[in-house]
């Protein structure tokens, strides 16, 4: 093995390397652009190209590797002798010679995450390097056929504890075993991450995100590959993290993007419950399908000298049988049935029936069809059924009742709310298919109702899911309280379930106190166990709120890392004027400022060095799931968390 002055001329090997890759990438670009061929090669030639050149760019000053195997002579099958360097990317200086550095998401790295002392799947020798910046500082080795271990997992250790500033970061350097074993899961299969606060769980849904792009492209470069986050901020946190693995062709948005409706109105609570209930399902089915009437008259046809006729009872067959996947698919298979039935007629008279003729036909036929199948629209068939949600029947008076418009309205002048557009989606789900992602990767699966559950499983129907979350951390009025039944409104209801119940992010300290308010949620998960023995927490009760969170925040700045002011949505304001008179730089939530001032609502999801908790008896009675707020706000401290209260805490604390 290398000593460090050698490790050191291997990466600025590997980094010369890597910036020849990049340039003979965009080369090739131009190169392709002159190159022959059919008009379909030339454009999938010159996106690949594009493409390629592209993601290389994106590599920037990253580490060109974070770890090295080295196997032995016995146990190693073809790997025997060999010495693998693994990085973020695969490099290589020259065609025909072994790589440099092996992707880390190729099969033989597994062996990296996955080997130990006990196991060393024919390693001798693991490598781990320590880095600041781009420039190369330590290693660490493992020896795992001696089963001396020296110091490792010291780096490890000081990774994870790491500063954090700015967007989120990859973890391919730290990725523990019970970690890589999901991260590889295949493609076909669907899981759910119940994931204890901090341990890693976002960061495995995005790093399985970049491994099945890399170990199954073809299949996945034509429907591409979905994450669905939280809110805005949480996207912007992770946005970095695909990116810094070489994947940027991925979807990254959520429910309410996905759904695209404009959003010009809100629900009061009642309404959104039931608009959000699975029973809408049926509601919206019936509300449908209840449009299409029998028949009550024969279908008639001029045709220049002859007419065409389908008796009444031939075309109220045709209706009940018409099989189909959408309703707008099931009225062309009537119009195509009954333009059929008038082509046998018609060429049973010697009619050359060509197209021209079975298109007049269909126009012909369409009125009589408009009558007993009607053609609709998403949004006329909502504003109607919202205008009298009686006519649906299914759902009580009073819910009918709270769902209501007050006044009667047409398409064009309602003003949707968030859980309407939900419901039209619904709609335009039973009008015709929504277009399918090969693979979608859900964040904060808890907090999803069984109709957005819906829209998602719509769009995976016919492939897998990844569902990350916590059941602790529903904070939804339609929180999942069970994965058995969220995953059954996702499509998936025998997806697997995996535990992770060690934190990496969060210190023992805050672990342990966030811990206390498990007994008092209404779920069952493993309590979080830290890998950390680090952190410090202070629980501090003060006369004026505003002049202790000013103090606060100053003493963080002294130390390094980021800092997270949070507190219930309505006493920001005035936090925010305190800081700004304090003549503190703040940011919003999704913002890069190194002091974020955080409403709780927007808190999941995110992490800072040192979070400052402002009133937790607030945050509690701010909403129905105050505790399980409070539970999420204190869990987003990476290195230090301050308390600061006027009020009694929250007796579990």
């Amino acid at each position: 093995m290398r000593d460090l002055d050698e490790e050191r001329g291997y990466a600025g090997r590997c980094r010369e390397a890597l910036r020849r890759m990049v340039a003979g990438a965009r080369e090739n670009v131009v190169v392709g652009e002159d190159t022959w061929g059919d008009r379909y090669t030339a454009e999938r030639l010159g996106y690949y190209l594009k493409t390629l050149a592209r993601d290389m760019g994106e590599e920037g000053d990253n580490p060109p590797f974070f770890g090295v195997i080295a196997y032995g002579d016995t146990e190693a099958g073809e790997h025997r002798g060999q010495t693998y360097y693994l990085g973020r990317r695969h490099i290589s200086d020259a065609i025909g010679r072994p790589p440099l550095v092996i992707d880390w998401r190729a099969p033989v790295s597994a062996t990296f995450y996955q080997a130990s002392a006990v196991e060393p799947r024919g390693i001798d020798t693991r490598r781990r390097f320590g880095w600041s910046g781009n420039t190369l500082t330590s290693f660490e080795d493992e020896h795992l056929r001696t089963g001396t271990p020296s110091s490792a997992g010291e780096l490890v250790r000081r990774e994870i504890e790491r500063a954090r500033v700015g967007p989120m970061r990859d973890i391919v350097a730290t990725i523990q075993p019970e970690q890589d074993t999901l991260v590889r899961t295949g493609l076909d299969v669907s899981v759910c991450i119940q994931g204890a606060p901090g341990t890693g769980k976002t960061a495995v849904g995005l790093h399985r995100a970049a491994y099945l792009l890399y170990a199954h492209r073809s299949r996945l470069e034509r429907n591409g590959v979905l994450v669905l986050g939280p809110n805005r901020a949480f996207l912007h946190y992770i946005s970095a993290v695909l990116p810094t693995l070489g994947e940027v062709d991925v979807e990254q948005t959520t429910i309410e993007q996905l759904l695209d409706r404009e959003v010009r109105a809100v629900d009061d609570p009642t309404a959104a419950a039931v608009k959000h209930d699975p029973r809408m399902a049926d509601v919206l089915r019936k509300a449908v399908y209840g449009r299409i009437s029998e028949p009550e008259q024969a279908v008639v046809v001029s045709d220049e000298s002859y007419k065409w006729r389908v008796n009444q009872h031939e075309f109220a067959e045709m209706v009940a049988e018409a099989e189909a996947t959408t309703y707008l698919t099931g009225r062309e298979r009537v119009i195509a049935r009954l333009v059929a039935a008038l082509q046998r007629q018609a060429e049973a008279r010697g009619q050359n029936c060509n197209g021209v003729w079975m298109r007049r036909m269909a126009r012909a036929v369409t009125p009589y069809v408009e009558e007993v199948w009607p053609l609709l629209k998403a949004d006329e068939v909502l504003a109607d059924y919202l205008s009298d949600p009686s006519q649906a029947g299914i759902l009580t008076a009073d819910e009918q009742r709270a769902i209501a418009w007050s006044r009667p309205r047409k398409a064009k002048s309602a003003r949707w709310t968030a859980a309407d557009a939900v419901l039209l989606d619904e709609v335009s789900a039973l009008l015709e298919r929504c277009p399918t992602y090969g693979h979608v990767i859900v964040d904060e699966a808890q907090d999803l109702s069984p109709m957005q559950c819906r829209a998602i499983a719509r769009r995976s129907e016919h492939t897998s899911i990844t569902v990350l979350g916590d059941l602790a951390q529903g904070t939804s009025a339609w929180a999942a309280t069970d994965w058995t039944t969220q995953l059954a409104h996702l499509g998936k209801p025998t997806a697997e379930i995996v535990a992770l119940s060690t934190g990496y992010r969060v210190p023992a300290t805050v672990v342990e106190l966030a811990n206390r308010l498990l007994t008092a949620l209404d779920v069952t998960v493993p309590p979080t166990t830290s890998y950390r023995s680090d952190g410090e927490l202070t629980i501090t009760r003060v006369d004026d709120l505003a002049f202790a969170c000013v103090d606060s925040v100053q003493g963080a700045l002294r130390e390094e890392g980021s800092i997270g002011v949070i507190a219930a949505d309505h006493q920001l304001p005035g936090v925010s004027d305190a800081l700004k008179a304090a003549g503190i730089e703040t940011s919003a939530a999704d913002g890069d400022g190194r002091v974020a001032v955080v409403p709780a609502s927007l808190a999941k999801g995110l992490e800072y060095d040192h979070v400052i908790a402002l009133e937790p008896a607030e945050i509690v009675a701010a909403e129905t799931r105050g505790l399980n707020r409070l539970y999420v706000v204190l869990t987003r401290a990476v290195s230090r968390l301050d308390i600061l209260h006027s009020r009694d805490l929250p007796p579990e604390l």
